[in-house]
C-alpha cells in the first residue's frame, strides 16, 4: 500500500515538510546537494528504521536540530499510521506503529516494504556475498511465514558456537550441542532461501528480458556450504580450521548469489548501464513476487534514474514501474530526462527541491508532465 501523506522535521538540509505524495509517480526534482536524495533517505528510516548514507542514525539529524521525526500514513481502510524519532542524545530509536510504540524494525519493514535502488545497488553485482544475501533475505522475510525466527536463532547458534571456538579450552560437548542446533536451523532457513530462489528467477527473467536484450545472464543460488555433505559433518570435520580462523567457516552465513555471464562474473563483461539495468530487474522482479505472492504492493526509492541510461532504456525502465502500479519516488537533476516519458493514464507527481525547501506541483497524467518539466527548467535558469 502507498503512502498518501508523509511528514518529516530535522532531516539533514531539508526544511520540515508535510506533503501528500501519488499513490504513482512521485519525480523529486532539483540541482545536485538541493535534498533530493534526503527525501528518499527519509523515506527509507522510517520504513527499516535505517539510513542508506550513514550507520549512525545521528549523522543524518540536521545540524541545528535536536531530534530528527518521520511520519508517514499508510493508505488502507484503515490508514496505518507510522513514525520514527531519533534524539541527537538518545541511543535508541522511538518507533509507532497504528498509535502503539513499537520495538521491532521488522515491524515497520512488514507495513512498508520498499526497495531502493542508486549507486550502493551496483553492489549486488560488484560488492562482497553480503549485499546479496541481504537483498535474498529481504525477499525470503516478506513472503516466507517464520523466516524471521529461524534466521534469528541461526544467528544465535552461530554466536554461541563462534564464541566456543575462541575460548581457550574447547568445551567439545558444548560444541556438539551448538552444531546440531546450527545445523537444524541452517538446514530450515536453506530451505526458505532455496523456496525463494526458485519462484523468483522465472519473475527476474521476464523482468530483465524486458529491460536489457537477452545477455544470456545466469543467477544460481549458493547455500554457503558443501551441497554434497551434511553440515553437521562439515561442522565437526572442520573444528580444527575453524578454532584456529576464530569463527564457522561453512554455513548459510557464507550463503551467496551468483551472477555470471559466459561463466565469468556478470561485472567483469556488463557496460555499466548494462549493469544498472541488471541490478534494477533483481530489485522489480522482488516487487512483483512480493504483490504475486501477498497482494501487497513494494515502495521504490530511485534516486537518479536517468544516471547511465540511454533514453530507450530509461523508457523501458519507466515501462515497468507503471506496469507494476506501485508508489516510486524517483530523483533526478534533470528535469527534461523524465518529461513526457511516462504514459497518458499513469498518475505523476512533481515535486521541486530548491535548497532544502520542497514545492508541490499539481498532480498530472504522463502526458501532463512535460510541460511542467519545461517549466521547472525554465525557473531553474532564470
Amino acid at each position: 500500500m502507498p503512502l498518501d501523506r508523509l511528514v518529516m522535521q530535522g532531516l539533514r538540509n531539508l526544511a520540515a515538510l508535510d506533503i501528500r505524495p501519488s499513490p504513482g509517480i512521485n519525480l523529486i526534482l532539483g540541482a545536485n546537494g538541493s535534498g533530493k536524495t534526503s527525501l528518499l533517505e527519509g523515506i527509507h528510516i522510517l520504513g527499516l528504521g535505517r539510513s542508506f548514507r550513514t550507520h549512525r542514525l545521528k549523522h543524518a539529524i540536521a545540524y541545528e536540530a535536536d531530534s530528527l521525526t518521520l511520519h508517514g500514513r499508510v493508505a488502507g481502510d484503515p490508514p496505518i499510521p507510522l513514525g520514527v524519532r531519533r534524539d541527537r542524545q538518545a541511543q535508541e530509536l522511538e518507533m509507532s506503529l497504528a498509535g502503539e510504540r513499537i520495538a521491532r524494525t521488522a515491524s515497520l519493514a512488514e507495513v512498508l516494504p520498499l526497495q531502493l535502488i542508486n549507486p550502493d545497488t551496483f553492489r549486488l553485482l560488484e560488492g562482497t556475498p553480503k549485499a546479496r544475501r541481504e537483498f535474498l533475505d529481504w525477499g525470503v522475510f516478506h513472503v516466507k511465514h517464520g523466516f524471521f525466527d529461524v534466521w534469528k536463532r541461526v544467528r544465535q547458534a552461530l554466536k554461541h558456537r563462534n564464541a566456543l571456538l575462541r575460548h581457550g579450552r574447547m568445551d567439545l560437548r558444548s560444541l556438539d550441542i551448538w552444531d546440531r542446533e546450527l545445523t537444524h536451523w541452517s538446514e530450515r532457513l536453506d530451505r526458505l532461501r532455496e523456496d525463494y530462489f526458485e519462484t523468483f528467477i522465472p519473475v527476474f527473467e521476464e523482468t530483465l528480458s524486458e529491460l536489457l536484450d537477452d545477455p544470456g545472464l545466469e543467477l544460481r543460488y549458493s547455500r554457503g556450504w558443501d551441497k554434497e555433505r551434511p553440515l553437521v559433518e562439515i561442522l565437526q570435520q572442520g573444528r580444527a580450521g575453524d578454532r584456529q580462523m576464530g569463527f564457522t567457516q561453512q554455513g548459510p552465513q557464507r550463503a551467496d548469489l551468483r551472477i555470471r555471464l559466459h561463466r565469468r562474473p556478470a561485472v567483469e563483461i556488463l557496460s555499466r548501464g548494462q549493469q544498472k539495468l541488471v541490478v534494477s530487474a533483481l530489485k522489480l522482479a522482488q516487487g512483483r513476487l512480493l504483490e504475486r505472492t501477498t497482494g501487497r504492493t513494494c515502495l521504490y526509492l530511485i534516486d537518479d534514474l536517468p544516471a547511465e541510461l540511454d533514453n530507450q532504456h530509461r523508457k523501458r525502465f519507466c515501462r515497468w514501474l507503471e506496469r507494476m502500479n506501485c508508489q516510486v519516488f524517483v530523483t533526478s537533476v534533470e528535469p527534461q530526462a523524465l518529461g513526457g516519458i511516462w504514459q497518458l493514464e499513469t498518475p505523476v507527481m512533481m515535486f521541486h527541491v530548491k535548497q532544502g525547501q520542497i514545492e508541490a506541483g499539481s498532480a498530472h497524467h504522463g502526458a501532463g508532465t512535460s510541460a511542467m518539466t519545461s517549466d521547472m527548467t525554465n525557473s531553474n535558469t532564470e
